[in-house]
């Protein structure tokens, strides 16, 4: 047999290749579409999406930091409604499967952007943001297993659609959180969104990004942080994770499937190289083709989830 390069999340949600982009980084994908970087994609995950329009912090709301990015953009988007009808229908012309972020200010409107999306034809699957550190509650969910479980077994009543769930790291203990939800019903998890950060200008003595002061740091600041984290949720879920957290290279990208990830999305790279993503899932391509690999499975060499704690 020769090599699959296709990845199984779960519920029917077949990727080509594990490499996408990171919610937040690529929009709806439309600007890529216009530039050609769609081909070769694995999946494209959206800017959040909640109930109603939204314009998000007041600028400035993304600041670079040494080997990072910080930002509080605040979850601008057009609302659900717009991404059900003009944007879904679009999607439905595209080879690459779109995955919808979505986020909410509490579990009422998770459900109900979620039953919106679900009847719509061109969304591959939902991502549950239950970890945006930028807006008000945004980390409530993420950071209590019971609330995260709850929000997922409601969201899974109105929906059959593939269900992932958006991981935050600024909790004590992550593998609580995966468990609960993966009990809950959620078809695999993304792991990590952003650290919660800060800059200051001394000059004017305040945080240099508006919103809540806080920010989301991203980049390579981050990725041996989030390395280590889905090497520890590999070990304890027996759903598939996907990669997140400073991955600008295949090198990373073939890192974080070692250290346990099934996919990976690329984030704040895209800012600076748009066609990176694809760059990348070539390349990853191009090293399975020469290691002889039969999956991207061979590639993990930790030891296996410990089931009787699932």
């Amino acid at each position: 047999m020769g090599f699959d390069p296709r990845v199984d999340l779960g519920r029917g949600l077949v990727l080509p290749n594990p490499i996408g982009t990171a919610s937040g980084t690529f929009g709806y994908g439309f600007e890529a579409e216009e530039m050609g970087s769609l081909i070769g994609l694995g999946a494209v995950y959206t800017k959040g999406t909640t109930l109603h329009p939204r314009q998000g912090n007041s600028p400035p709301r993304i600041s670079e930091t040494r080997a990072g990015m910080l930002n509080s953009i605040g979850l601008q988007n057009p609302g659900v409604d717009v991404v059900a009808t003009a944007y879904a229908r679009r999607w439905l012309d595209w080879r690459v499967p779109v995955v919808v972020n979505v986020a909410g200010a509490d579990q009422d409107e998770y459900v109900r952007v979620c039953e919106r999306l679900s009847g719509a034809a061109g969304v591959a699957g939902l991502e549950l943001n239950i970890s945006c550190p930028n807006i008000s509650h945004g980390l409530d969910f993420g950071t209590d297993p019971g609330r995260a479980a709850q929000l997922v077994a409601a969201v899974r009543r109105v929906t059959e659609l593939p269900l992932l769930v958006k991981l935050t790291p600024n909790v004590t203990d992550i593998t609580e959180v995966g468990r609960a939800v993966q009990d809950a019903g959620a078809d695999a998890v993304s792991a990590v969104n952003t650290y919660v950060g800060m800059k200051i200008s001394l000059p004017e003595r305040r945080p240099v990004l508006r919103g809540l002061g806080l920010a989301g740091l991203s980049g390579p600041a981050i990725k041996p942080l989030a390395l280590a984290t889905v090497g520890r949720l590999r070990r304890s879920l027996l759903i598939p994770i996907v990669g997140i957290g400073g991955i600008a290279s295949s090198r990373d990208a073939l890192e974080f499937m070692v250290a346990g990830a099934d996919a990976i999305q690329i984030g704040t790279a895209n800012f600076y190289r748009p066609g990176i993503a694809v760059e990348v899932a070539r390349e990853c391509l191009e090293f399975a083709a020469g290691e002889g690999l039969a999956g991207w499975g061979d590639l993990r060499q930790l030891e296996p989830v410990d089931s009787s704690r699932s």
